[in-house]
């Protein structure tokens, strides 16, 4: 399947809006509103469209830490990272962990209350993965942009 404009119109105005009624998207797509259901749906189908959430604001939720954890491995065999990646997986705390090549392994994403919340997530969770030979963690300082809108 590929994506004409019209598709890629209605993928923007669902990234901005995915609570958007069918009727509002099919007028902003310039579309009619069966033609616009249609599209969505094979969208889905396709994949193109992973899922519908809610994007919640972890300052208001009392998380406003937001900590970068680079992890070396002692080694790259496979099993040794199927145990990181499905231990990592289980934290709660970790909202992102991406395989990277360069310098580290892995980098996550963590949310914490604070310093001392960090502390007890890296005590309780982050010291006990398998196969772990460093971690280095950074505190980001203010968040400049963020985004989960692909440029589509």
């Amino acid at each position: 399947m590929t994506l004409d404009e019209l598709d890629r119109r209605i993928l923007r105005a669902l990234q901005r809006n995915g609570r958007m009624s069918n009727a509002d998207l099919s007028e902003e797509a310039h579309l009619s509103p069966s033609a616009c259901h249609r599209r969505v749906q094979r969208m889905e189908r396709a994949g193109y469209i992973s899922d519908y959430v809610a994007l919640l604001d972890p300052r208001k939720l009392g998380m406003p830490t937001t900590v970068f954890v680079e992890i070396t491995l002692q080694g790259q065999a496979e099993d040794t990272l199927d145990a990181f990646e499905k231990s990592v997986a289980r934290i709660p705390d970790v909202l992102e962990c991406h395989l990277m090549a360069g310098s580290a392994d892995y980098l996550l994403k963590v949310v914490a209350e604070n310093t001392e919340d960090f502390a007890r997530i890296h005590r309780q969770h982050l010291s006990r993965l398998p196969g772990v030979q460093t971690m280095q963690s950074s505190f980001a300082l203010r968040t400049v942009c963020k985004t989960t809108a692909l440029p589509v």
